[in-house]
């Protein structure tokens, strides 16, 4: 594979932005015919097929054979050819993180969950992160010049265009996409974790043709994602979508964020832990009890999930009075921006129903019934691997998306 079209790419030439286009096209369709290609581009059948035929030698695209049709001459198929260059997504967790190695053409070749990693704010904490990332380079054995772009989610406030992270790993005045790259040998973005879940599910996920999508990312916090008229909302900064951060309560209740009263501390991960220590504390049994008086080995949110699962009253009765709270919100969000599809996504998901009766309930008391009739509510597909697949997808769309 010729480097050409990337150095086109960070010279910005007419030729580049057109194969740009091209890639973007095959991303989002999949292989389709030159005369599909030119309509979608309006640029002349001769044009598509010169810089069709430059990328076959290139070796970013790829002949896929005929085209099947009723009558006539069977036109050929052109898509990404997946071996021509590879990208890596990285999704932090508390306490792991997931690595995955996708192909050119969208296609996971590679995938390791829950690598164990204590998520630290700290020059330490981003070093063995570091680590971690350039260990996964070295196992899957590829040319690095090969990997053309590794992409790395982290919560809180990022600025996925300028690379800067202003929650996490902040200790430099330059970007931690910067600081990160120099110290893998790689290329490298960043964007927020809730937008690379949304993304992932966009692309891969529980979609069915909807273009104006909600993702809520129940984890340990609280995050959604927006995806307006099939393109995914940063905002100005990339700071759109805290959700978690919106004053609901009077409960003077402390958020991580530094102010009282937040909606994440009622209704997400962290919540469900505090509020079921609490309630435990004060003799309410649960399967969980012992579990919550061992102070050396702290109860994970992974424990109380499985309890729900396995039916514990306390605990269920715990995630459906956080699932009320957090409806009536989302109501709200469906009044606003009057979706086609609702996505309830990340760690708390997994408790299935337990949670998601409760909102659908909520939304349906607190929404305009003209309003939300036009949403479905539902639970993601992807699961834990949406924020991995989303970093992806992140790394590849963000190397060529126009």
């Amino acid at each position: 594979m010729k480097p050409n079209l990337l150095e086109e790419i960070k010279i910005g030439t007419k030729n580049a932005l057109v194969k740009k286009k091209i890639i973007t096209y095959y991303i989002y369709n999949g292989p389709s015919t030159i005369t599909s290609l030119s309509k979608e581009l309006d640029l002349s059948v001769p044009t598509v097929t010169k810089f069709i035929n430059e990328m076959c030698e290139e070796g970013y695209i790829h002949e896929y054979g005929k085209q099947g049709t009723n009558s006539g001459r069977r036109p050929s198929l052109y898509g990404l050819d997946a071996e021509s260059g590879y990208f890596i997504g990285v999704d932090i967790k508390r306490f792991a993180i997931n690595i995955g190695l996708m192909n050119f053409k969208g296609d996971m070749v590679d995938l390791k969950m829950d690598i164990p990693y204590h998520c630290r704010n700290t020059p330490a904490g981003l070093d063995d992160l570091c680590k971690l990332i350039a260990k996964f380079i070295k196992r899957v054995d590829i040319e690095k010049e090969k990997i053309l772009n590794v992409n790395i989610n982290i919560s809180g406030r990022v600025n996925p265009e300028s690379g800067y992270s202003h929650s996490w790993f902040n200790f430099e005045e330059r970007p931690l996409a910067e600081v990160i790259a120099e110290k893998i040998g790689c290329t490298v973005t960043i964007d927020n974790d809730t937008r690379a879940m949304t993304y992932g599910e966009f692309l891969q996920g529980n979609i069915h043709g909807e273009k104006n999508i909600l993702f809520v990312n129940m984890s340990w916090g609280l995050g959604i994602g927006i995806i307006i008229n099939s393109e995914i909302y940063t905002g100005k900064s990339g700071f759109s979508g805290e959700l978690g951060h919106m004053p609901a309560f009077n409960n003077e209740i402390m958020c991580h964020c530094g102010k009282k009263g937040c909606l994440e501390t009622e209704a997400s991960g962290s919540a469900l832990h505090r509020i079921l220590l609490e309630r435990i504390a004060n003799g309410e049994e649960s399967i969980l009890s012992h579990r919550a008086k061992d102070t050396e080995n702290i109860l994970t949110l992974d424990e109380i999930i499985d309890a729900i699962n396995k039916e514990d009253l306390l605990c269920i009765e715990i995630i459906e009075e956080i699932g009320q709270k957090l409806g009536k919100q989302i109501a709200g969000l469906i009044n606003l921006f009057n979706p086609e599809l609702v996505i309830i996504g990340g760690t708390i998901s997994q408790t299935g129903d337990y949670i998601l009766q409760p909102i659908k309930s909520a939304v349906r008391k607190y929404s305009l019934n003209l309003v939300s009739q036009d949403s479905t509510i539902a639970l993601s597909k992807l699961k834990s691997k949406a924020g991995v697949i989303g970093a992806c997808m992140l790394a590849r769309s963000r190397t060529f998306e126009c």
